[in-house]
């Protein structure tokens, strides 16, 4: 078993001109690619095995990401089925020079094990004996019920 603090990670990376939009934000489909590979790292983690994108649900972009700062993204398991592995996505403008954060994006992805044929592989069991994991565990499954229950308020 594995403990859901041995998956979190972040990463950050610093938006630069070709990372932008016509605005001089960072552009969606950037941020959800940073957010799919530091996502599939999370996954892999845990999983001790190569993971693939099977699903994001609804990404929420709720403020946008300015050319200079970084985007700072946050990443954890929350659960896991006999294949799939299920993941906390959230994303943080960070100002490089004073370090002040404000979420900007947030999502949930589900990836698949697979073994060296390519084929789905079984996933160990998701522990969590801290009660660091229990927070992270119980903010993950509030906010995907948020994100299930309600569309655009």
């Amino acid at each position: 078993m594995i403990d859901i603090e041995e998956t979190y990670i972040e990463n950050r990376i610093l938006v630069n001109p070709n990372d932008t939009n016509n605005y001089d934000m960072a552009h969606g489909g950037n941020v959800m690619k940073w957010m799919d590979e530091v996502g599939a790292m999370s996954a892999m983690r845990f999983a001790g095995e190569t993971c693939v994108t099977a699903r994001m649900e609804s990404v929420n972009f709720h403020r946008p990401i300015p050319r200079g700062d970084a985007a700072l993204i946050e990443s954890y398991v929350y659960g896991a089925g006999t294949t799939s592995v299920k993941v906390r996505l959230r994303v943080f403008r960070e100002d490089p020079l004073t370090g002040e954060t404000e979420l900007t994006t947030e999502s949930y992805f589900v990836y698949v094990a697979i073994d060296e044929d390519g084929d789905p592989t079984t996933v160990p069991e998701l522990e969590t004996n801290t009660e660091y994991g229990r927070d992270l565990l119980e903010a993950a499954l509030e906010g995907e019920k948020e994100n299930n229950g309600h569309g655009d308020d």
